[in-house]
């Protein structure tokens, strides 16, 4: 079994990590442009072509499924991404957990990139999941390029920046930014309000990655020691995890299988 996730950068690990946790035993393949960082601010044409041009990278390896581990994609390209590879590959997009979130009742913030707070997707999808809940739209300015660079100092200020506005009463945040994922616990802290119940966040990643295995009839199948490779794809060439990736625990979870002899990695994939 063999699974792909694309993304413009490091936001794939929350996902690549939660489908490894279900199936130690799948082979993984990893592809992004970190060079076209960040996706948010380009417009939907640009998005589409460079998140065809990853996922065609990503494709060359024959998986038996691609997650598009990223919600600015999923927005923009994900009919472009489905018309160029499905049937032969199923395609799961990620889509903001709204509707999980509304369901405890709010109030809820949507902690998202500036170009997807308050965008005509995000208000169809409140409008449909969440009617009658107090929602607020929390735009996290840069946050998304510091998890990406895994600065701390910047990390910690685009955190607290967004904390700053987010209603000191909300109970429920969605977590609308893959990368946001890989920070969720310093989210929390920065949020949790003193006496109050646990703060609940909500990400996209272990559902897309159950999406998946339900997509191509796999069972979950956890066990002691992941024994399924890990491929890596920069820009359409084998690569090693980059190590950004090393800073979160997703990436060091996934390290221990990656395919470091590059070569052998292209021509297995028939990537010159």
């Amino acid at each position: 079994m063999k699974i792909a996730l694309m993304d413009s950068g490091t936001g794939l690990l929350a996902a690549a990590a939660a489908v490894r946790r279900l199936r130690p035993d799948a082979d993984l393949v990893l592809s992004a442009n970190p060079d076209s960082v960040p996706w948010g601010p380009r417009s939907q044409e640009e998005v589409t072509a460079l998140a065809l041009d990853v996922a065609r990278a990503a494709a060359a390896h024959r998986p038996d499924a691609l997650i598009v581990a990223c919600n600015t994609a999923s927005v923009h390209a994900l009919p472009a991404l489905r018309a160029a590879l499905e049937p032969a590959v199923p395609v799961i997009g990620t889509v903001p957990a709204i509707k999980p979130a509304a369901a405890g009742g709010g109030p809820v913030a949507i902690w998202a990139t500036p170009a997807t707070t308050g965008s005509p997707y995000q208000r169809d999808l409140i409008e449909r999941f969440a009617s009658g809940v107090a929602v607020t739209g929390v735009p996290c300015p840069g946050l998304a390029d510091a998890v990406e660079a895994a600065d701390d100092a910047a990390i910690d200020a685009a955190i607290a920046a967004a904390a700053h506005i987010t209603p000191r009463d909300v109970r429920t945040v969605v977590l609308g930014c893959t990368h946001y994922e890989l920070v969720a616990e310093r989210i929390r802290a920065a949020l949790q309000q003193p006496g109050a119940p646990r703060l609940v966040l909500h990400g996209s990643a272990e559902a897309v990655a159950a999406q998946a295995l339900r997509r191509i009839g796999a069972e979950p199948a956890p066990s002691a020691a992941p024994t399924g490779t890990v491929s890596v794809i920069l820009g359409g060439r084998p690569a090693a995890l980059p190590a950004m990736a090393l800073a979160y625990e997703e990436g060091r979870l996934l390290d221990g299988n990656v395919i470091h002899d590059v070569g052998a990695a292209a021509s297995a994939s028939g990537i010159a």
